[in-house]
């Protein structure tokens, strides 16, 4: 065949790469960055977290095929000595004249002469000729290209701070009118890492479909800027992510806390000074776009989910409003936009871990500094009306509701229905007798859903947890049945395992609450794995961070008469306290039963999601005067 490739389209990028390839060979070679690899590799393999057990396996059976049994533990972490000729020998075979190239694109359909036998990939090859080499290699410069600069963050203390009081759940140390502070020293893991966590609670960030748009912008536009920033930090051994909320935005970090402050002023000096970088607007914002219109193509189950959320969680705005607002946006507005929404702020700080309380408070007092205190203060405090947080939607009792739609991909076969069972506000002994049924009804709802009617792949039963609100939901995905069907279906199966409740022995009853009891009891692995836990109570408001030993206790004094009165109260088909929502999400194998779906005879069908939610009654909020202050004040110094 003729020539296919046009290496003029791309030969900058190789250009590029022969100039860094000449920059390696001379890194490469020096003994001092041998050393500080070592370093930062040494630092990794000895402080690493716990793993699970399946993955730590895995990682040693992969060592198993490449080193001798005495390198198993350490050769694929640790460099094993400076051997300047065998890094010339590589560095030798990493040569222009050995280059192979894949270039993947939409350009070469049709005009491809060989087929993998396997995946059947269309795909051709061809020589890349010794001059274009040649081209590449003599018009390769270096002046713009150097060696990565000294690392400032990679840590040198890795000492352990002495802990004065061995606190076992997080205290709130300090509280103004402009920030919260909740503090865990490491009493279990003895590593020298820290967790810290900051939500910025902005009232202005989330109330129209342009704020929320404008807010998610922002916060990718700052991890893009900090891109090339915190890659040194990252190479170290310190991770940080800038996520949109619901009533804001989080910021978290988490490494060895050594050098971990650096990065984290970095950041807050960022939010202080943002700016809007035209060229890098336009990138995210196309990004942003994509990640809206791309929505309509997630499979059904997870636009069920979806529909499920906005029903229930008050003031939440709809991605196709968010798609709507999205191209009108320009730069102009998220330059007018952050300082509005930035104006009033409270703070949530999370800091964990090697970290003394001094040191937690000092930080947190600076960034106040940068924010809140300096001649031309950025933010203000909220107002006591501003504390707003998320609520539910409280069903009513004896109502069974449900929601119709299209699936947004025309081309989808899949349906999926949520059958969501709202069970009643956070509650340690309604908690235990909501997870202990979903525990036993697990397995058999697998078998017999999936295995024996075989409705589709995807087929669970799981809890749901909405601001503190908990509830079970049946998750099936099916080409074979309609979602109405498969709702059918899920009745018929409640009905046939309430008698499997009623025969269940003692014995067995003992054996299922056993099994929960030592699933609360396992530890948590790691730092992150515990301030995972512990900020979901301070979220949630629920600041139950002693959760584990009361909800044990409540499962060892639990009967079986009162599981099965659980059953009875909130599971049961017809039930009079039941209260559920399905959402049925229509494929184009079942779009027929959408166009002539009507209300049916004991069911209540939403129409319109915000005129359904504004309807209805809201639970109340966990963060507030009764809950999180408090137990707050309870738990402090």
């Amino acid at each position: 065949m003729g020539k296919l490739l046009n290496y003029s389209n791309f030969g900058i990028n190789f250009t590029l790469l022969f100039c860094l390839h000449a920059l390696i060979k001379q890194l490469l070679m020096e003994f001092s960055m041998f050393m500080k690899l070592s370093a930062v590799c040494e630092t990794k393999f000895h402080y690493q977290d716990k793993i699970p057990p399946s993955d730590y396996v895995v990682n040693i059976a992969s060592n198993m095929q490449f080193y001798p049994v005495k390198d198993w533990l350490t050769r694929s972490s640790l460099p094993s000595k400076f051997s300047p000729s065998v890094i010339q020998m590589v560095l030798d075979q990493l040569s222009p004249d050995n280059v192979r190239i894949f270039w993947e694109s939409k350009r070469f359909e049709g005009l491809t002469d060989k087929v993998e036998p396997w995946y059947g990939t269309a795909y051709s090859t061809e020589k890349i000729t010794g001059s274009v080499i040649k081209e590449w290699v003599l018009s390769a410069s270096d002046e713009n290209m150097h060696l990565p600069a000294p690392n400032k963050f990679i840590p040198t203390d890795l000492s352990l701070k002495i802990v004065q009081e061995k606190a076992k759940f997080p205290v709130l140390l300090r509280r103004s009118t402009y920030s919260a502070l909740w503090y865990k020293p490491d009493t279990l893991f003895s590593t020298p890492k820290a967790y810290v966590k900051i939500n910025f609670n902005c009232p202005y960030a989330g109330n129209s479909p342009e704020a929320e748009v404008l807010t998610d912008i922002f916060t990718q536009l700052l991890m893009d800027y900090l891109n090339e920033y915190a890659y040194y930090a990252q190479v170290a051994g310190l991770y940080y992510s800038i996520n949109h909320t619901d009533d804001g935005f989080l910021v978290t970090l988490l490494g060895y806390n050594h050098k971990l402050r650096i990065l984290l002023e970095t950041i807050v000096q960022k939010i202080a000074t943002f700016e809007v970088k035209t060229d890098r607007f336009s990138v995210i914002k196309e990004m942003v776009t994509k990640e809206y219109q791309n929505f309509k193509y997630q499979q059904p189950y997870q636009q069920a989910m979806y529909y499920c959320s906005l029903i229930l969680q008050d003031q939440t705005w709809p991605w196709i409003e968010r798609l709507d607002v999205l191209p009108a946006l320009q730069v102009e507005d998220l330059a007018k936009f952050v300082p509005a929404m930035l104006s009033r702020t409270f703070l949530e700080f999370y800091i964990a871990g090697n970290i003394e309380s001094q040191e937690a408070e000092s930080t947190v007092e600076h960034i106040e500094d940068v924010l809140f205190n300096c001649s031309k203060p950025l933010c203000k405090p909220l107002f006591s009306s501003q504390h707003l947080s998320n609520r539910v939607v409280k069903l009513e009792s004896g109502m069974n509701y449900f929601y119709p739609s299209e699936c947004l991909n025309p081309e989808e076969e899949n349906s999926s229905l949520v059958h969501y069972i709202q069970v009643g506000r956070d509650d340690f002994k309604l908690n235990v007798k909501l997870q202990l049924f979903a525990l036993v009804a697990k397995q058999p709802t697998f078998h017999q859903l999936r295995s024996v009617e075989q409705l589709g792949y995807i087929t669970v039963l799981t809890q749901r947890n909405d601001c503190g609100i908990r509830g079970l939901q049946f998750i099936i995905q099916s080409t074979v049945k309609s979602p109405g069907n498969i709702e059918q279906r899920v009745e018929a199966f409640l009905k046939m395992f309430e008698t499997k409740l009623h025969e269940m022995t003692i014995d067995e009853f003992k054996s299922n609450v056993n099994a929960l009891i030592d699933m609360k009891l396992e530890k948590h692995k790691n730092l992150r794995e515990e301030s995972a836990f512990f900020w979901r109570e301070i979220n949630d408001g629920t600041l139950r961070f002693d959760r584990k030993d009361y909800e044990v206790e409540a499962l060892r004094q639990l009967t079986l008469q009162e599981l099965i009165g659980f059953f009875n109260e909130y599971v049961k088909v017809g039930a009079p306290r039941k209260k559920t929502l399905s959402v049925r999400v229509h494929g184009n194998r079942h779009s027929s039963e959408y166009k002539a779906q009507a209300s049916e005879p004991h069911l209540a069908k939403i129409d319109n999601i915000f005129t359904f939610r504004r309807s209805q009654s809201l639970y109340g909020s966990f963060k507030g005067l009764s809950g999180q202050l408090l137990f707050g004040a309870t738990m402090a110094y």
